[in-house]
């Protein structure tokens, strides 16, 4: 009988080592990969500014190659809209645009633009188009030299196409094997505009180019505290030509409309903003998705 209870702490000692081991294996089992972490981190958020560099060199790392940048500006958007507008309404397509593509990160947006029309507006700043260039290019640089390999760049003020279109042609060239784009489709643009006003009842008009329905909507959708619906008035809206454009870059907004409206804002709801918002994401995906594409 002394024999078999001199065994039993040993046999307790035993399990006790085993339990800690099955307790050891379940523990690394569950223990979450980096790529899990990422995966994870990503469903919070994929806004590098709200981020730490250790899970940014993570994400990188773990096959998030590409990054997304908006590029709007500070400028006039009529007596009822901030002039946030363009900056605000960027930053959320590219996040959307970002996480359509998959393993994307989005980089802070630039906020201020090219805007030169707009200064007879107090609150416009502009930048000159080799400002641009520059802040494009320092850009491009820095994030190449964390491991991106995919930069996507995302104008959405009329403004800053050209200027985008060809610093993303330099950046191609001063970065061999990286694939630097950007979304410089205006007249894309503008037929999605033509299509989402008429889907909508709102003529093409009314949608406008500048503070009408258009933008308005979106902003409802995004920032409605901001958005001043006592001021709703119509501006200009006549034809939106090549020469009614030349015009506005070369004389100015108040050449065409004198409280800085193109279209008329009094028709704009915050559902129909949500639904331009995510179409409006899933057009430009179309148009560099397949650029990108591994």
């Amino acid at each position: 009988m002394k024999k078999y209870l001199c065994v039993i702490p040993f046999v307790l000692f035993l399990c006790f080592l085993m339990a800690c081991r099955d307790k050891a294996a379940k523990g690394d089992q569950e223990k979450p990969t980096p790529q899990a972490k990422v995966e994870a981190q990503a469903m919070k958020t994929i806004r590098m500014e709200k981020m730490n560099w250790p899970d940014i060199k993570t994400a990188i790392e773990s096959g998030f190659k590409t990054v997304v940048i908006a590029v709007g500006s500070t400028e006039q958007h009529g007596p009822h809209l901030p002039t946030m507008t363009d900056a605000r309404i960027g930053d959320d397509v590219a996040e959307r645009v970002a996480r359509k593509l998959g393993h994307a990160l989005q980089a802070r947006t630039i906020d201020v633009g090219l805007s030169e029309h707009h200064l007879a507006f107090a609150g416009t700043i502009s930048l000159k188009p080799e400002t641009l260039s520059l802040i494009l290019r320092d850009y491009t640089a820095s994030l190449v030299r964390h491991g991106f390999t995919r930069i996507v760049f995302i104008p959405l003020h009329g403004g800053n196409f050209e200027t985008v279109r060809q610093a993303v042609e330099e950046a191609s060239q001063a970065h061999p094997g990286i694939d630097v784009t950007g979304f410089t489709d205006m007249q894309g643009l503008l037929d999605l505009l033509k299509r989402n006003a008429a889907d909508y009842g709102i003529s093409v008009e009314e949608a406008g180019g500048h503070a009408g329905e258009y933008e308005t909507s979106m902003m409802m959708a995004l920032e409605g505290r901001l958005v001043a619906a006592d001021r709703f008035a119509p501006g200009y809206l006549g034809l939106f030509g090549e020469a009614e454009r030349k015009l506005m870059f070369e004389k100015g907004m108040p050449a065409l409309t004198a409280n800085g409206v193109l279209g008329d804002p009094r028709k704009a709801s915050a559902e129909r903003g949500e639904a331009y918002l995510e179409q409006l994401a899933d057009f430009v995906v179309s148009k560099i998705e397949p650029k990108t594409a591994d």
